[in-house]
């Protein structure tokens, strides 16, 4: 990880000359060496039999989120649960312990990690923390400016971690909220100037520590906000958010310690985080995370009576009375200030309810849910995370929003009773606008009016699987990386709700839309019937998780059976050896969006997992020997995420975290000579950060 890679360079203190601007500033005053150019002297052609070229540049923060969460998932956590000691683990050693190892346990991970800071730390793809609801609001009250407010706040948190504030990371561009899509190329030379040494040879280069280089273009930002959008990299930061505060450490050898009481913190030489630097990067990502749902539930949700835009109703939201729910699209018109923007004026260009905005909002707030749950009811929430929310250097919640009873909830913006009103109306909008209850399906979308009547398979998989993580979270068990672990559970009336919705949507789909040859249709209309079209992968993606999910929720064998069903078939039909990939529409047609490359990272980890071939199976298909997952897992990763050459393949540019170190003299912008450029060395004139973009894979 970045800030793990960081302290074990042994990078002296950043002297930072001002906190109240270094820490925020946007400075564009230095002089950039002109590195760029030569460096793409590096950058190969393909000459493999396949070409897998990049269709557009469009960064889609939705898909690549979402994706990069499902590699998160896929990475570190997946293989240390085979038994990989993640000690081992070493970036500058290509494929080593085993290509899968090093494949998962580096490349996904720490590519998951990057695109997260690319977006809400250094590209300024959405609105300034500094214009965030709860800065403002400390701002009012103590009569600070708002950016002297966030400067001091950062070194709060700092404190809460142990991190020393003078080696805050400067420049940064912190959001609390992000826009749709943007052109993920830099406008200017990224900063490879030398700023220290590092180890083996190697040198620390200063876009590293000062983020200054690597602003995207605003003109070229979609300056949209969607909640897929927005809620696909919540969910991101609730993950990392919920890794980084899980544990304690020392302050005087920065080791990770089990918290045993939510009081640990209180030893001198305790602190908050599993280290020091992750425990900073989880600080400065609850605190955007609480001040993205205070804007959402204060400004986002949709009156389709009065046609304007209004707060949350909260844990009393009844959608029978009159609905409110977060619109698929609102332009935002920014204040015009250079550095710090913020918005002037907001106004909804599309007011229907997708279900693909729904559930990618359900998902992190319930992961952000089991991280703030304070309720007393609840055994099984971790202490660190509890000592995180208990008033510093978060705020606690008021003791009548931790009971069982709504009807005494009282107003706060606390993190947990803000997110809990946002993660309930969501919840019971997705009831009442997208759950057909007659059909047992949930349909894609809502006008504000009236319900749609067409099922998107992918669609309702995904819902499943983020319906799976709200029960869990509603009903008091682990989320985040240990929300397979069984626990002793609330059983709470959405809960169980919850799961009476995900198993109806997997019957429905078992009875209704697997055909003959294993495959699921891509859709259904209610009235006509499942579509006619050839299945598309994508569908079979969705139904595979969303399948596996209603295993996982209920422990019913049959929706593995039938996941595993699907799984075969896609392996059989669909899979070419050849292209090392997976048809995706037709015969000869190999497109991956952002959206398909995840689903397939989730789909890999759900069949090593939950589905592969065990003791008891009457049926072993050789598609479900784990072995053959983990051959796929590999090829894919290989073929369509790396690509075959520098200037090809969906991972756009790398990191120093998977290995691509900086070597004085080298100019080939690919020192650890796989097959991802540096990010200033590949795709554009200054180069493009390290996200995903769409390709086909052809011969």
């Amino acid at each position: 990880m970045l800030s793990k890679s960081w302290k074990k360079s042994g990078v002296s203190a950043i002297l930072a000359a001002s906190l109240a601007t270094g820490i925020i500033g946007c400075s564009q005053e230095e002089t950039l060496k002109q590195e760029g150019a030569d460096a793409k002297q590096g950058v190969a052609t393909g000459t493999t039999e396949q070409n897998v070229s990049v269709i557009d540049y469009t960064f889609d923060t939705a898909g690549n989120m979402l994706a990069y969460a499902e590699f998160e998932l896929s990475g570190e956590p997946m293989v240390e649960g085979l038994g990989l000691d993640l000690d081992v683990l070493d970036v500058t050693k290509l494929d080593q312990p085993t290509k899968f190892d090093y494949t998962a346990g580096v490349e996904s991970y720490e590519y998951s990690e990057e695109a997260m800071y690319e977006v809400v730390e250094k590209s300024g793809l959405g609105l300034h923390l500094v214009k965030g609801p709860t800065i403002n609001k400390l701002a009012k009250e103590s009569g600070k400016s708002a950016n002297e407010v966030l400067a001091n706040r950062f070194i709060q948190l700092a404190e809460s971690v142990g991190y020393p504030q003078e080696e805050i990371f400067q420049n940064m561009y912190p959001t609390f909220i992000e826009y749709q899509s943007a052109d993920p190329h830099y406008i200017q030379p990224v900063d490879t100037s030398k700023f220290t040494d590092g180890e083996n040879g190697a040198y620390i280069p200063k876009y590293q520590l000062d983020y200054a280089s690597l602003r995207w273009d605003r003109n070229k930002m979609d300056k949209i906000l969607t909640p897929s959008a927005y809620g696909a990299t919540f969910l991101k930061q609730a993950l990392w958010a919920g890794d980084f505060l899980g544990g304690m450490h020392t302050v005087d050898t920065d080791e990770e310690l089990e918290a045993q009481n939510a009081t640990d913190d209180k030893d001198p030489n305790i602190v908050l985080g599993v280290s020091s630097a992750d425990g900073m990067q989880g600080m400065i990502l609850t605190e955007e995370i609480w001040n993205k749902l205070n804007f959402i539930r204060n400004h986002l949700f949709y009156n389709p009576t009065s046609g304007k835009l209004e707060a949350a109703k909260g844990s009393g939201y009844d959608p029978s009375e009159g609905l409110s729910y977060l619109p698929h699209a609102i332009k935002v018109t920014e204040d015009g200030e250079a550095d710090f923007i913020g918005a002037k004026t907001l106004e909804v260009t599309d007011a229907r309810s997708l279900l693909q905005d729904q559930w990618l909002m359900l998902w992190p707030a319930a992961e952000f849910y089991g991280t703030t749950d304070q309720r007393s009811a609840n055994p099984n929430t971790n202490p660190a995370f509890r000592a995180v929310f208990d008033g510093a250097p978060f705020p606690d919640a008021p003791a009548q929003n931790l009971d069982q009873e709504a009807g005494n909830d009282i107003a706060s913006d606390d993190p947990f009773t803000v997110n809990r009103d946002v993660l309930l109306q969501v919840f019971r909008n997705l009831e009442a606008m997208h759950w057909n209850a007659k059909e047992g399906i949930f349909v894609s979308e809502h006008d504000g009016k009236e319900q749609g009547d067409y099922l998107d398979t992918f669609q309702a998989g995904y819902t499943m699987e983020a319906l799976r993580m709200f029960q869990r979270a509603i009903d008091g068990l682990p989320v985040g990386y240990a929300n397979g672990d069984d626990a002793k559970g609330l059983s709470t009336k959405e809960g169980q709700l919850a799961i009476e919705m995900i198993r109806k949507q997997a019957d429905f789909m078992m009875e209704n839309m697997i055909g003959t040859d294993g495959l699921i249709a891509n859709g259904w209309t209610v009235g006509k019937g499942k579509e006619a079209s050839t299945p598309e992968f994508k569908a079979q993606l969705g139904a595979i998780r969303g399948l596996t999910a209603a295993f996982l929720a209920t422990k019913d064998e049959k929706y593995r059976d039938a996941a595993r069903t699907i799984y075969t078939a896609v392996d059989e039909k669909l899979w070419d050896p050849a292209m090392k990939a997976y048809k995706t529409k037709g015969n000869d047609t190999f497109q991956y969006d952002a959206f398909t490359a995840g689903a397939v990272s989730g789909v890999f980890r759900s069949a090593i997992n939950s589905l592969r071939n065990v003791n008891g199976d009457q049926n072993k298909p050789e598609a479900l020997d784990r072995k053959t997952i983990i051959s796929r897992y590999v090829d894919f990763y290989d073929q369509v995420i790396d690509g075959p050459s520098l200037d090809q393949g969906m991972q756009a540019s790398e990191f120093w975290d998977t290995g691509d170190v900086y070597i004085e003299g080298d100019q080939t912008g690919n020192t650890d000579q796989d097959n991802v450029p540096q990010i200033q060395a590949g795709h554009g004139e200054y180069g493009i950060a390290p996200v995903l973009v769409p390709v086909e894979v052809k011969k």
